[in-house]
């Protein structure tokens, strides 16, 4: 794999922009897959409390440091669940994943969910910028953040979340809240970044990538890429993972480009971030 690109989030710090998503990773599995992420060249591991698999991200970025990879080259993204918020509980979950993850700090941490009927995520983003204050982690951020939402954390709080990471997809592009991203400098971060396998079937991106002769999976990272995103696939094989990284060595034209972003429905694979509390 080429070194992904970074971007420089607000802040000054770093991200690489294409990432390795650990959602839905089984415990026992996700030290091994990790592992082969890393060894394939990425260097961005994205993990939650919620996920169930921290210890096996930190374990894989242990054995990478003994194997001469160090940790300061490996981005670390974990996130905060919708129980935990609330400034204390907030912190002592953060408390928890770095247990887990057995890290002196993580890279970004994020809000999972914005829960709003619950009115408590302004508080458990205070929380968010006293760690960055301490030195606890490097970067702060949301995900699932509306509009509506990233603009209360503007107005009542001090740090602008650096990343706001959402489902985005060719079918969700998500253009409204991309705007807003611009406005207020944050960095646009896509999970779920293939639709959860079902973009990959639509018969414009099977054009696109024969003409390049790469994977649809590949055409899309790529469109992700040439789009500005932060961009975290996941995959279950150490195949798959070495495929999903070897995108930097074509480029979309720029009708490539417009066609694949031509595919907007507005349509979701996961949840709406207004019903989830």
């Amino acid at each position: 794999m080429t070194q992904s690109p970074s971007v420089t989030l607000a802040g000054g710090v770093d991200m690489p922009r294409l990432g390795f998503g650990l959602y839905k990773v089984p415990p026992e599995d996700a030290a091994r897959l990790a592992g082969e992420a890393l060894a394939a060249g990425y260097r961005s591991l994205d993990t939650a409390a919620m996920y169930g698999n921290e210890a096996g991200v930190g374990r894989a970025v242990a054995e990478a440091a003994d194997g001469g990879l160090p940790r300061e080259d490996v981005f670390v993204t974990t996130k905060v669940w919708n129980s935990d918020h609330g400034y204390d509980a907030t912190l002592r979950a953060f408390e928890r994943s770095l247990s887990a993850l057995r890290l002196d700090y993580v890279d970004l941490y994020l809000i999972h969910w914005p829960c709003p009927a619950r009115g408590l995520f302004v508080e458990t983003y205070r929380a968010l910028e006293r760690l960055l204050e301490e030195g606890r982690v490097r970067a702060i951020g949301v995900s699932n953040f509306q509009p509506e939402h990233l603009r209360r954390i503007a107005a009542e709080c001090t740090v602008m979340p650096a990343v706001n990471q959402v489902e985005l997809h060719p079918w969700l592009q998500q253009d409204l809240l991309k705007t807003v991203h611009a406005e207020l400098g944050i960095r646009t971060e896509a999970w779920s970044p293939l639709g959860r396998g079902r973009v990959l079937e639509d018969p414009v991106i099977g054009e696109i990538a024969a003409a390049h002769g790469v994977t649809p999976a590949q055409a899309v990272i790529r469109w992700h890429l040439e789009c500005g995103h932060i961009v975290i696939p996941k995959a279950s094989s150490a195949e798959r993972i070495r495929e999903n990284a070897d995108v930097f060595g074509f480029d979309l034209t720029a009708d490539d480009v417009d066609r694949i972003t031509g595919l907007d429905r507005g349509q979701r694979t996961g949840s709406n971030p207004d019903e989830v509390n």
